[in-house]
């Protein structure tokens, strides 16, 4: 659309084109900004003494109707000071209350509530194991498919506990 407006101006457009480019100008703020400024653009080509004075007034308006840009103030010791305090205080604060969580965590002494039993000597009981017990167990094992798995367990032997004629 710039350039149908530098068309337009240079008198480069023909009338129906103008009247359209009229027409979507007045729809559209950003295409009198580009009117203005190739207005002034033109102004400045033709008349280099009046451009300085214009627009040094213009800008020095336009800088007097901007806000003031207030700053923060900048920190003092002070205050850095009082947020490192702060900063440290919370430190400790959560190094207290994971050692006071650990603590709670931790089990805890109970007292005992009933006397020692006292130890007895026990004697081992001797007792025969009938053979066909133990080839029984040592085949059982052998077929198990609990023998598949890797470790001792296919080592181990069998036991064979309990009262004969049972």
């Amino acid at each position: 659309m710039k350039q149908q407006i530098s068309a337009l101006m240079d008198g480069e457009l023909f009338d129906d084109d103008a009247e359209t480019l009229l027409d979507v100008m007045k729809r559209h703020p950003e295409a009198d900004e580009d009117w203005q400024t190739y207005h002034l653009i033109g102004d400045i080509l033709r008349q280099p003494d009046q451009a300085h004075a214009d627009i040094s007034t213009v800008m020095r308006q336009r800088l007097q109707a901007e806000p003031t840009v207030l700053a923060p103030k900048a920190r003092t010791r002070q205050q850095k000071a009082r947020w490192f305090a702060l900063s440290a205080a919370a430190s400790v604060l959560a190094v207290g209350v994971v050692a006071w969580m650990s603590v709670q965590i931790s089990p805890e002494v109970t007292p005992q509530l009933a006397a020692q039993q006292q130890e007895f000597n026990v004697r081992p009981a001797s007792y025969s194991v009938e053979g066909g017990v133990n080839d029984y167990l040592m085949a059982h094992q052998e077929m198990s498919p609990s023998s598949d798995i890797q470790g001792a367990v296919p080592y181990a032997r069998a036991a064979v506990s309990g009262q004969q004629g049972r």
